[in-house]
């Protein structure tokens, strides 16, 4: 095996990739933005399409367009040309991938493409090239060298490839408007879009698995019902519902060693924390969960719109719906 500083190699590949990016950054111009604008104008889809290295990064490009907004699928080229294209509109836009711009499964295509006049968008390491030159817009991603010694090994070219996707991806992600909330609407299964989406009230305890005792309700009854309920507190409310205070498993065991035997001689109301930490009912559970974190609780009592209590949220509640 010949003897190398591995470290070195890998930070030299680094940084051929980095310029890559860079240099391409550096003459990107009005071709990128004809390009944005006509896919944000696509009335029906963006095909993405490329073969061998340019398609994996091509499947990658689909996949972030589609999440961020942009309705998009990955088509190989190679099956386009076997029956694959009748999934292409004249509504669609067609994303070309070939460093070389001489991919023969996408010149294959460019005739029908035509026909149709189907809008095509083509990235290439070679301006002048078929693909570049029979494309609306070609958007340029060539790159000095590739980063393997040899200079063949697609790398740099793939990275700068993939990295211009990003750019368009982004770039219509902010001309659409998405927010945190829409895109995890896109995602809903995830860990972010539980976070932007689960509320408050689709966690909480309300009715009768709420724990709730009035200021005058005897300490042994109060202590009965936390541990029935299960939740490690209980709310303290008066007449109307309004909340007084909360009761915890903490605020339990602080009585019992300050006053021992004597704490079943007292009342919820002269054992509870008054004006506990609250959260509405509407709120993202992830603001109840930083609330837990910052007050070091595990349990809030919910609020209605009223302000009157409603339910409680409890941290494994949230932990087990998988927000963290």
């Amino acid at each position: 095996m010949k003897d190398i500083n591995i470290i070195d190699e890998a930070k030299r590949v680094l940084r051929v990739e980095a310029r890559a990016v860079a240099d391409m950054g550096e003459r990107l111009g009005p071709e990128f933005e004809r390009a944005a604008r006509m896919i944000h104008d696509t009335r029906g889809r963006v095909v993405v399409s490329g073969m061998g290295k340019s398609g994996l990064i091509g499947k990658k490009i689909a996949a972030t367009l589609a999440s961020t907004g942009t309705p998009s699928f990955f088509m190989h080229p190679a099956e386009a040309s076997h029956g694959d294209l009748g999934m292409v509109t004249g509504d669609d836009t067609i994303l070309a991938l070939s460093n070389s711009g001489e991919t023969a499964e996408l010149i294959c295509l460019i005739p029908y493409l035509k026909r149709f006049s189907v809008n095509m968008i083509s990235l290439t390491g070679n301006p002048a090239s078929t693909l570049a030159t029979s494309a609306d817009v070609n958007l340029d991603v060539s790159v000095r060298e590739e980063a393997c010694p040899m200079d063949i090994v697609p790398t740099a070219s793939t990275t700068a490839t993939l990295a211009m996707g990003d750019a368009l991806a982004v770039a219509l992600l902010v001309m659409r408007g998405l927010d945190e909330e829409g895109f995890a609407v896109l995602h809903p299964a995830g860990a972010l879009g539980k976070k932007l989406l689960v509320k408050v009230s689709d966690l909480m305890h309300s009715g009768e698995s709420m724990p709730r005792v009035g200021p005058e309700t005897p300490m042994s009854k109060a202590i009965i019902e936390i541990s029935s309920k299960r939740l490690g507190i209980a709310l303290v409310l008066d007449g109307t519902g309004a909340l007084l205070g909360v009761i915890t498993d903490g605020d339990l065991r602080r009585v019992i060693e300050r006053l021992g035997p004597e704490l079943f001689e007292q009342v919820a109301g002269d054992v509870m924390t008054r004006d506990p930490k609250a959260v509405a009912a509407t709120a993202l559970a992830v603001k109840a969960l930083a609330l837990m974190e910052q007050h070091s609780i595990t349990a809030l009592p919910v609020t209605g719109s009223d302000g009157m209590p409603t339910g409680i949220i409890h941290l494994h509640d949230i932990l087990k719906e998988g927000i963290v």
